[in-house]
């Protein structure tokens, strides 16, 4: 018997139907069968799913003598199905990989209950990728099972059949089974919630949902939408039927009128001739089905009145919201008209020499070289006042990104205006916003983020996919405010003011953020293993993959994190940080967030300060991420995960070879990945002596006092404070400079 039975109903998806088969045999986790019902498709999709039962015996396919709808082909599947728990999934929709592995595991812990929800993603078909915005919901009831009446809040997620897996015996029990007709999922969804004893959740992408330009049912304009009237009767009436239930009852009165009135103001849904008769049946249902004494929400109470008051009030609606726009607009030009004059007002005051501005991150709060220097600024030179510019003084606080004594300001503020005209320093990673110039005789500090590998600024001209939505003339006309550029080694200074062609200059300073790296700072990597409950003694291998320029979004998983974690064996602990830009995106939800919940590894995505994860690491293994500069400074084994090495570097474009010149061993698969770590290649000779030569070239010039130079030589105006790196016009002798692809101009 296996594990899972997927359903899977078929009518004219041909140009789909592969890639959704194949996401579910693909899958890691194989104990399945698949009951694909063939719904009488008038296209190839019956022989498609005739080659796939040949050739592989865990698909059996049903061939419908006549189209039955996607609720009957369903209903047809279920008796065929063997498995313990029933999967429905559309056949243009597709699993993500290691999707049933979780879904398995996650029943498992919680003892088989009736119905587990678990998590999607909207794909368009455009190429745009969506998380389901309720998605805490899960995360939320992520520890053992409920009711729904312990957790109605779980009922607001889509009240659909795919995101979730039925046991079968609860199933057959009840006597679930899909009516005709659209909109089939509410008349089993609610039964099934309201009925299950036992309701599990998994915080995973599970599923992608495909968003097709054409072809969707539910966006097809037609008068089968009349059809969700007659799903909602039989709701009502498998209420009526459970007594006990009945307390239920006031939920779906609201939950129904809010539905049909959606459906109404779809404008692909109803041809136009037909909404007037639409609002009439939903009115006529919503008044038979209204509980005794139940009060009627605001917004549901059109459903009172007549077609003629409803369409009114859409239409004032729409008038207030357009008037709130163009209100908006004004405001908005408004301010940023008070906010110039008060910033030309400021103007005419000399600059106060004691006022730092910093920002890092595109404003996200205090982090990397600007919080180092300001930290060192604050030891060394009390009488500079620093103040931070952040996008939302809340989230950052929330983040732990905005020390409470730390004095910050709100970007585009007023008094962020009145600040930045009067500062006599600006030191930043990322540029300043355009809008407010810079004052004759400030200084502005370009810190970066990091030594680069990958081609910036004016280098990705010649690479359009990489600059998509990236307006290169314009980050130029920024970067002309620049006065000094922070670098660590040769390379970087070559880098910037090539992909930089504007005025500064070049402080071979060191990176102010990888002092703490240079000096040890072995007390910041125990509170991070202390914190995360990693066992004394383990070794901690840190996974950081970063962004991919030629996948939309930019996540690509390039393995099963639960098998590396699971191979790497016991005493080992294994830790993931995902690129920033992939944190708040669907990357997080497809596995990361639910293994760290088991325990399985480490999410440190969140971390604030990533120095901290880099000094807990006894191994850092990464693909492209420009980490691997930092950490080479802690001198521990790096190994590289290079399996796409090729694709990553003509998309993107890169300044050297890494694959040729790497800080470690380089693996070009998972086996070889896995074998590495196994045999403790990872940590041998030939491991350090690359290291040595990476760490040479490319931390040329960390010595753990890069802040302090920065303080002293630009904010204090000390010259020749303490001998530092090379400051001779003549480069030093650096390994493997005949490789590197840079010239000097």
């Amino acid at each position: 018997m296996p594990r899972f039975s997927v359903i899977v109903p078929v009518f004219r998806v041909q140009g789909f139907l592969r890639e959704c088969l194949d996401s579910v045999l693909e899958q890691s986790y194989r104990d399945i069968e698949v009951i694909a019902v063939d719904d009488r498709s008038p296209d190839g999709c019956g022989a498609i799913l005739d080659e796939y039962a040949a050739g592989d015996e865990r698909v059996r396919v049903l061939h419908l003598p006549e189209n039955v709808g996607l609720g009957r082909a369903r209903n047809a599947g279920m008796p065929h199905a063997t498995g313990d728990f029933l999967f429905f999934l559309d056949s243009d929709d597709t699993l993500t990989p290691g999707a049933l592995r979780a879904m398995a595991d996650r029943l498992a812990e919680s003892a088989d209950p009736d119905v587990l929800v678990f998590d999607y993603a909207r794909t368009h078909w455009w190429g745009g990728t969506r998380r389901n915005v309720l998605a805490h919901l899960l995360a939320q009831a992520a520890e053992g099972t409920f009711t729904a009446a312990e957790r109605p809040e779980i009922l607001d997620l889509l009240m659909v059949v795919w995101n979730k897996v039925y046991r079968r015996d609860f199933v057959e029990r009840e006597g679930f089974t899909f009516p005709p007709g659209y909109y089939e999922d509410t008349p089993w969804t609610f039964p099934v919630m309201l009925s299950a004893e036992r309701i599990a959740t998994l915080d995973r992408i599970c599923l992608n949902y495909r968003q097709r330009r054409q072809g969707n049912i539910l966006s097809t304009t037609s008068r089968k939408h009349f059809d969700i009237h007659d799903q909602y009767e039989r709701v009502f009436a498998f209420l009526d039927s459970r007594p006990a239930l009945a307390s239920w009852r006031p939920y779906l009165h609201t939950k129904m009128g809010e539905h049909c009135l959606d459906i109404l103001s779809k404008p692909d849904r109803l041809p136009s001739s037909d909404k007037g008769e639409f609002f009439r049946r939903t009115a006529e249902l919503f008044r038979e089905h209204k509980p005794a004494g139940a009060v009627v929400p605001p917004e549901l109470r059109v459903l009172e009145g007549g077609y003629a008051a409803y369409r009114v009030k859409r239409q004032a609606g729409r008038a207030g919201r357009e008037l709130g726009r163009r209100a908006g607009q004004v405001r908005g030009a408004a301010a940023v008209r008070a906010a110039r004059g008060r910033s030309v007002v400021a103007a005419h005051r000399p600059l106060d020499p004691d006022l730092v501005l910093y920002a890092a991150s595109s404003h996200r709060g205090v982090l990397g070289d600007p919080a180092a220097i300001h930290r060192k600024a604050r030891e060394i030179a009390p009488r500079l006042r620093g103040v931070w510019v952040v996008r939302d003084e809340e989230e950052a606080a929330t983040a732990g990104l905005l020390p409470p004594d730390v004095e910050h300001v709100v970007l585009n503020s007023p008094r962020h205006h009145r600040l930045a005209a009067r500062a006599m320093y600006f030191v930043n990673d990322v540029n300043w916003p355009g809008g407010l110039p810079k004052r004759p005789g400030s200084v502005h500090i370009h810190t970066h983020r990091g030594t680069p590998l990958k081609y910036m600024g004016a280098d990705l001209l010649d690479k359009p996919g990489a600059r998509l939505g990236l307006d290169v003339p314009q980050l130029l006309r920024r970067a002309d405010r620049w006065d000094y550029s922070l670098v660590a080694n040769r390379h970087s200074e070559l880098v910037w003011e090539r992909a930089y062609p504007c005025h500064f200059t070049s402080l071979r300073t060191g990176s102010p953020r990888n002092d703490v790296l240079v000096g040890g700072g072995g007390e910041r990597g125990a509170a991070f293993r202390l914190r995360h409950g990693i066992p004394a003694g383990h070794t901690v291998v840190l996974y950081a993959p970063t962004r991919r320029d030629y996948r939309r979004g930019g996540h690509v998983d390039r393995f099963d994190l639960a098998r590396f974690a699971e191979d790497l064996g016991e005493g080992h602990t294994l830790v993931v940080r995902l690129h920033p830009g992939l944190a708040a995106g669907p990357a997080r939800g497809l596995g990361l967030a639910e293994l760290h919940r088991r325990g399985v590894l480490v999410d440190a995505t969140g971390e604030p300060h990533v120095e901290d994860v880099l000094l807990a690491a006894d191994l850092l293994v990464t693909d492209y991420s420009s980490l691997m500069f930092d950490y080479a400074l802690l001198n521990r084994p790096i190994v590289v995960h290079a399996d796409d090495w090729g694709a990553y570097a003509a998309s993107r474009g890169v300044y050297f070879d890494l694959a040729a010149e790497p800080p470690g061993h380089v693996s070009r698969s998972y086996r070889e990945l896995a074998w590495l770590l196994a045999s403790g290649t990872w940590r041998d000779e030939e491991s350090a002596r690359l290291r040595a030569v990476f760490r040479d070239r490319f931390g040329e010039y960390d010595d753990g006092h890069a802040a302090e130079r920065v303080v002293r030589t630009v904010l204090l105006g000390e010259d020749g404070w303490v001998p530092g790196p090379p400051t001779a016009e003549e480069p030093r002798a650096m390994p493997s400079a005949d490789r590197d692809l840079l010239t000097s101009s």
